[in-house]
């Protein structure tokens, strides 16, 4: 079974695609950005604010498939720069304080509204 998750706590897609995909008990989300549900701007600030609002976002839309971080198996993080790595690894940690998923990092050369990070994650439904 195939369930299409979406929630007005987090943002609505930008294109074709949904916020998360349920299915054979997992939960596979689209890559986050910081963009506040509220206004469906992309928040002011640095790495750390923006890696605040793709975590808030994370949550909201894993709630809504009925789920949490604490469930989470996977998670794919996309900077735009390098250089913000220990930032966002700061604030991404604080998330996952125990058992924290499997994760790789990389560099992109652009992303999504020109933010500076995107993440998504696999958890278990």
């Amino acid at each position: 079974m195939r369930e299409v998750v979406s929630t007005d706590l987090g943002p609505k897609a930008i294109g074709p695609y949904s916020q998360a995909i349920k299915a054979n008990g997992l939960v596979f989300t689209s890559g986050q950005v910081a963009i506040d549900p509220a206004t469906q701007l992309v928040i002011a600030g640095d790495i750390v604010a923006q890696t605040e609002r793709v975590m808030q976002n994370l949550i909201a839309i894993l709630a809504a498939a009925g789920t949490n971080l604490a469930n989470v198996v996977r998670s794919t993080v996309f900077l735009k720069n390098m250089n913000d790595f220990a930032a966002m690894n700061e604030v991404y940690g604080r998330y996952f304080t125990t058992q924290p998923p499997a994760r790789s990092t990389v560099e992109v050369a652009r992303l999504p509204k020109d933010v500076l990070v995107e993440i998504d994650v696999i958890a278990l439904a």
